[in-house]
Formats: C-alpha cells, sequence, structure tokens
C-alpha cells in the first residue's frame, strides 16, 4: 500500500506531528494555514510547505483542508472537541470520509486505517486533531499511528 500524501494545517499537536512524521518520512504533504501562519506557538515554520488561506480565521482553513484531501484521519486522546469537532463536522457535511482514532481504539488504530485508506482509495490524507495545549499525549499517537500503519 502506498503511503498517502499528508495534509495538515501546521497547527502544533496532530498538525504538526504528521507533519513532521511525513517530512522525516519523505513523504509529500500540503495543506492550508491561516493567514499570516498563525498557530498558537506562534508563526508557522516555512519548512512546512503549506498555503496561507485569504483570513487568519482556524476555520477557514479547517474547512479548506477537509475539502483538499480525499478523506480526514482524527487522532484525539478523548472525544473530538473545538476544532477538531468542526473538522469531523465538516468532513461528515461534504460527505468525506472520516476515521477517528482515540485512546480507546489505538491498538487496532494500524489496521483501521489501512483498511480505510484501502476502501477509500486515499492519495491525499488530512490529519488533525488537538494543539498541543488541548493535549499533550496527541503527538505522540500520531506519530505512533503512521509508524506502525506505514513503517518507521
Amino acid at each position: 500500500m502506498a503511503t498517502p500524501d499528508i495534509v495538515s494545517g501546521g497547527q502544533t499537536g496532530a498538525d504538526r506531528a504528521a507533519l513532521d512524521w511525513a517530512i522525516d518520512h519523505k513523504v509529500s504533504h500540503a495543506g492550508w494555514c491561516p493567514a499570516g501562519r498563525l498557530a498558537e506557538d506562534g508563526r508557522i515554520p516555512e519548512k512546512y510547505q503549506l498555503r496561507e488561506t485569504p483570513s487568519s480565521s482556524y476555520p477557514e482553513r479547517t474547512r479548506r483542508n477537509v475539502e483538499d484531501s480525499d478523506a480526514t484521519l482524527i487522532v484525539s486522546p478523548q472525544s473530538p472537541e473545538g476544532g477538531t469537532l468542526l473538522t469531523l463536522r465538516h468532513a461528515k457535511e461534504i460527505n468525506k470520509p472520516v476515521l477517528v482514532v482515540t485512546l480507546q481504539n489505538e491498538k487496532e488504530a494500524p489496521v483501521l486505517l489501512r483498511s480505510f485508506i484501502r476502501k477509500h482509495k486515499i492519495s491525499a490524507l488530512n490529519v488533525a486533531g488537538p494543539r498541543i495545549s488541548g493535549s499533550n499525549e496527541v503527538e505522540g499517537m500520531v506519530r505512533r499511528l503512521l509508524d506502525e500503519t506505514f513503517g518507521n
């Protein structure tokens, strides 16, 4: 199975972990970020190949990343809330496939993700989840899941 391109918005936490994983594994990555490359820790570094939305709105970035990918993977230690919940709702509204991984299904997540990618023929996967201030566990969860799904 080919590794899909990683799409993400560059926020700390799940987004950044997915982008860093892609860079470390030489997997193509892209995505939208707010104007000014805004994130909770300041400006999103230029090493992330992201396009800026016309506005500094986080919801606009979220919607564009869902729309520009084939499917969305949400990784969150707990049930989605805030911007992560917006991601889930928007994917469902526009009938895009979405897989949610939490601590409750983390062990079987690599098998679920491989099956999800095959079933939906995903070539561009949006990866989303809480920012680091909302969960200090999420970066490790994202990296482990991507490593175990695609090899490290």
